[in-house]
């Protein structure tokens, strides 16, 4: 149990005494109830909202209630004074030994500081990347796959058990333009000249599938009718590309459970099913397409098509599941894979690009309505990355076949500095990378930052030893309320592990592991002026030993931090 649980039970505990008492009712919803640091570190340690959030419900006053819960914590050995504040916020200041104690504990945790253990691990669905299989990855794609992959590793450091999914959009028009590119570079490889008309995807990443093709089949399909081909080649193109997005995510150190066919799906007749399910219970039903809005177009024709009852849900209007073709509509196909993540996941997460944002409220109700609403439904979005070099724009193409790939990236500036660069800012947020700048050995460069935290704790257990001083049997004691400071930083990294992953953000880590280094830093630089608040004192092993016993904690941190986010932490800097 962390400080920062362990004073949550002690409010809780503080509640249940109430209760006995009869001051507050016994069924008062706890939920909203935390305790979490104050916003303005000179009001304490901790704060707890428990009087503010149960107070109108008890029919107690707030700062009355506030008083109660006070005087039970008072009383506990680990708190030096409580002060109600307002209108009945409860702020906590712990004693010193409190900090030494949950030091101790984050050196005995160990790498396992920060991660919850659950009784019941629910499964979380996390879906991301799922890039069109018509190419390699690029930099378009490279956001939500490390937003994705952080997302992932943070719920299971939270407790979770998460499925890693990738939805392979095999079923589209798109895959149908691969393969008839990919026949092209077929006849090239047998000896013909070949140009790529407009329309079909020109890059050279199709040469080798051609020259499989032409090794495999000789000139048979070479004057072959499109009919005779065309599954073949879509077939071979697509796991050709595939097996491309896989090395490519593997290079960001990304690996997914569970590869999901939207062909395989539609040929499983998922899509049937999830109609029949929900024309069972009314949400779906034949109706008349709404005209589009704005101005018609003239040809426009009403037309009778299954319709799902999205408008129960929050959505502007009913939509399509099937076109006046019989084929299914995107969200149609859609629905149908959601249908079938929900039959083996608790809670779906989908990591999307900003341009669908548009669909959000559809797919929201439909998991609604597949699910009885028992299933939590999250989409995240992401917006794009303005690739820089040295302030001015790259610029890319995918159709044009000159696109700044993933692996390009990837290999000039490593993957440590793409994952932490990508976690930067909030997912919905704009987003520049300039090449230039995430190699930057500066304060400005978060990455650099933290893995320059990391190092120079490393550095300093190195010297430590070299002057024959061990942080073993360290007196805790001798730290002050300056180095308690940093302490009381790391503490809060258990809790920021659960909020994160309850808001569904990683960014937050990378956030946290940036004012944490910053902290060290910051005081490790006080040392400069003042040789009693350096680290590494060698005419005063006792105090070394202690601090390099808070160096060694946070290191652990600042690894455990790093791992979550899937960023080495590197011993020295080159």
């Amino acid at each position: 149990m962390t400080l920062y649980s362990r004073f949550a039970a002690q409010v809780d505990a503080a509640l249940d005494a109430l209760v006995a008492e009869g001051m507050i009712p016994a069924d008062l919803d706890r939920q909203a109830v935390t305790v979490e640091p104050p916003r303005d570190a000179s009001h304490g340690d901790l704060a707890t909202n428990a009087a503010m959030v149960l107070a109108k419900r008890a029919g107690v006053q707030p700062r009355v209630l506030a008083e109660a819960i006070g005087a039970r914590l008072r009383a506990l050995g680990d708190v030096a004074g409580v002060a109600v504040a307002g209108p009945g916020f409860i702020n906590l200041t712990l004693t010193e030994q409190a900090w030494r104690d949950e030091l101790r504990a984050i050196a005995t945790a160990g790498s396992a500081y920060g991660r919850v253990v659950r009784a019941e691990a629910s499964v979380v669905n996390v879906e991301y990347v799922s890039a069109n299989p018509t190419g390699p990855m690029h930099m378009g794609h490279c956001r939500g796959a490390v937003v994705g992959d952080a997302l992932a590793s943070l719920l299971e450091w939270a407790g979770h058990k998460v499925v890693r999914e990738y939805y392979v959009n095999d079923a589209g028009g798109q895959v149908d333009v691969l393969a008839r590119s990919v026949h092209l570079r077929y006849r090239e490889a047998l000896g013909e000249t070949i140009t790529i008309p407009e329309g079909l995807y020109p890059g050279d990443y199709l040469v080798p599938v051609g020259q499989a093709l032409a090794a495999d089949f000789g000139d048979r399909y070479v004057a072959a009718p499109e009919n005779d081909w065309l599954a073949l080649f879509r077939t071979r193109a697509v796991d050709a590309m595939m097996a491309m997005i896989r090395a490519d995510l593997a290079l960001l150190g990304i690996h997914h459970d569970v590869f999901s066919s939207e062909a395989a799906l539609q040929a499983a007749g998922k899509p049937e099913a999830a109609e029949a399910d929900l024309r069972a219970r009314g949400l779906v039903y034949d109706g008349m397409l709404e005209a589009p809005k704005g101005e018609t177009p003239e040809d426009w024709e009403p037309v009778m098509l299954p319709l799902f009852r999205s408008t129960h849900f929050g959505d502007d209007q009913d939509r399509p599941i099937k076109k006046s073709t019989g084929q299914w509509t995107y969200f149609g196909a859609d629905l149908a894979y959601h249908y079938q993540k929900a039959q083996s996941a608790d809670a779906l997460i989908d990591i999307w690009g900003a341009d669908h944002a548009g669909t959000v409220k559809r797919i929201q109700a439909a998991v609604a309505a597949l699910t009885g609403g028992k299933t939590r439904f999250d989409v995240k979005l992401v917006q794009m990355v303005r690739l820089l070099r040295g302030g001015e724009p790259v610029k890319m193409s995918k159709r044009a076949g000159n696109f700044v790939t993933l692996a390009d990236v990837v290999n000039e500036v490593g993957k440590d500095v793409v994952r932490f660069t990508m976690l930067t800012r909030k997912a919905d947020a704009q987003m520049d990378f300039d090449f230039a700048k995430v190699v930057e050995a500066s304060k400005d460069n978060p990455v650099f930052y933290v893995q320059y935290a990391h190092a120079r704790m490393c550095s300093l257990g190195r010297k430590a030893a070299e002057a024959g001083i061990s942080a073993a049997g360290a007196d805790l004691a001798l730290l002050d309320a300056e180095d308690l400071a940093l302490v009381k930083r790391a503490a809060q990294f258990p809790r920021l592990v659960e909020t994160a992953a309850a808001a569904r953000e990683p960014h937050r880590v990378a956030f946290y592991l940036y004012d944490l280094a910053a902290e060290f830093h910051a005081a490790w630089n006080v040392g400069n002026d003042r040789p009693d608040r350096r680290f590494l004192i060698s005419d005063n092993p006792a105090l070394t030993a202690a601090r390099l016993f808070l160096a060694d904690a946070l290191r652990q941190i600042i690894r455990n931090g790093l791992a979550i986010i899937g960023v080495e932490a590197v011993e020295e800097l080159n």
